[in-house]
């Protein structure tokens, strides 16, 4: 008896069926708790760069305000010297408004151990607030008993 070659006995290589083992299909994407935690992260993270440019503002605000109460404060300061007078003693008060911004200078003029000079002092405020925006302070000469 004469056995059959064993590649008779196989079906032709088209009809062959192959077996895999079973494994599971890779996951695709993102778990609905992995964008959750992402979408957390990101609304944190533009919830502190919205603090940080609201803080920014404020304080750009602030300064345009302190840089024209001190252009306030150097312009009275400029008056006094260019009128060549002996500021009186005492304080008065005067409105030097700059821009859009109301302002109100306080000048206070006090005697110094040299009787020639005068120290004067301008303070800048807004109306309604507490506080000075600016401060500045000189010492002026005597320039009306110098002889020429």
């Amino acid at each position: 008896m004469r056995l059959a070659p064993r590649h008779a006995a196989r079906p032709p290589a088209a009809h062959r069926v192959r077996r895999q083992p079973p494994h599971r299909a890779a996951p695709r994407g993102f778990t609905m708790i992995e964008v959750l935690v992402a979408l957390a992260i990101v609304a944190i993270a533009l919830a502190a760069s919205l603090r940080a440019v609201g803080s920014l503002a404020a304080s750009e605000a602030e300064l345009h305000e302190r840089l024209l109460a001190g252009w306030s404060a150097d312009n009275a300061l400029a008056q006094l010297r260019l009128a060549h007078t002996w500021p009186e003693l005492g304080e008065q008060s005067f409105d030097c408004s700059q821009g859009n911004l109301q302002l109100t200078c306080t000048q206070h003029v006090t005697a110094t151990p040299n009787p020639v000079f005068r120290r004067v002092e301008v303070s800048v405020a807004t109306p309604g607030r507490n506080g000075n925006l600016a401060q500045l302070v000189t010492v002026l000469g005597n320039e009306t008993n110098r002889s020429l």
